[in-house]
């Protein structure tokens, strides 16, 4: 995998939140916090350009990207794979590399595929850096750190005593890996994973959490509740019966919720299927910090920037 660090432990890329320091994560979000209160400062992106290179739709992850690089001075060029030279077969590789010689050397990057876009920081020049916006099933390390920010917000920076559920379609979820990961870094208490059989993951992803089929029984007594969307195409592969029986089995209620902490916040990372994972009452609650989340993307991403685009600290 490619190096996110340089030499001196800033970062050069960020691909994924395995394996960071905790420190490295610290440290971004301690700069959030600052961004969402104070905002960015003078321009440090001024004379620096970012493309948000997106092969995948988006709609909260290219626009709060847009967004944090306009906050920071920097020029934003918006790709747009269906009116873009890959509809007449131009790699991804090629695309990068077009762009790079145009003079921008900030990407942020979403594709279909695991490994994409670590495959293409390692094409990249020297000084271009990547952030990973979302790779197929493997990695979203700024929603990530987005959810840790309104976590931490919400329940200080301490999480050793904390208990949270992840629910849903954690096999599939590239923003559950990215939240276990950082979950893990930063010290959590406990993690619950709630999903039907076909819905969890085989491999490693869930190591250390304790595993439930209840949702009922996952939530008693959690600190905070990380819903996932339920992809509708599980559906047509078999994996789920039907939208009634997901949402009877898994959906989070008003009742439900009430299992939880008195205080327990909720989380989804969008877009929401209401009525499927999670029920009006509960989205639009008061124990709802999904807006909060859309709002923390902003600041978490301009932090994100910064550190890899931006001039480094000078020597005390």
């Amino acid at each position: 995998m490619t190096e996110q660090l340089d030499a001196q432990g800033r970062l050069r890329h960020l691909l994924t939140l395995e394996g960071l320091p905790r420190s490295v994560l610290e440290r971004l979000l301690d700069r959030a916090q600052a961004i969402a209160e104070r905002g960015a400062g003078a321009a440090p992106l001024a004379g620096r350009a970012v493309c948000t290179l997106f092969f995948e739709p988006s709609t909260r992850t290219r626009m709060s990207f847009q967004r944090a690089a306009q906050r920071l001075g920097a020029d934003v060029l918006n790709f747009d794979a269906s009116t873009s030279s890959t509809t007449k077969g131009e790699t991804a590789r090629d695309t990068l590399k077009n762009i790079e010689a145009m003079g921008v050397h900030g990407f942020v990057v979403r594709h279909a595929d695991n490994g994409a876009v670590d495959a293409l920081a390692a094409a990249a020049a020297p000084g271009t850096a990547l952030v990973n916006a979302g790779d197929g099933r493997h990695a979203h390390p700024t929603q990530g750190l987005l959810d840790m920010l309104t976590l931490r917000q919400a329940k200080g920076a301490d999480f050793s005593a904390l208990r949270v559920a992840i629910v849903g379609d954690i096999r599939h979820s590239r923003v559950a890996r990215s939240d276990l990961h950082a979950l893990r870094t930063l010290g959590i208490g406990e993690v619950r994973a709630c999903a039907p059989a076909a819905l969890l993951p085989d491999d490693a992803t869930l190591d250390g959490c304790a595993l439930y089929d209840d949702l009922d029984a996952a939530l008693d007594g959690v600190d905070a509740v990380m819903m996932l969307r339920l992809q509708r195409e599980r559906m047509e592969e078999g994996l789920v019966p039907s939208l009634e029986a997901y949402h009877a089995a898994y959906g989070l209620t008003a009742a439900r919720l009430r299992r939880a902490a008195a205080d327990a916040v909720v989380l989804h990372p969008g877009p929401m299927n209401r009525g499927v994972e999670i029920d009006d009452e509960v989205a639009d609650g008061p124990q709802s910090l999904i807006l909060r989340q859309v709002a923390n993307g902003v600041a978490v991403r301009a932090a994100v920037l910064e550190a890899l685009l931006g001039d480094p600290p000078a020597a005390a």
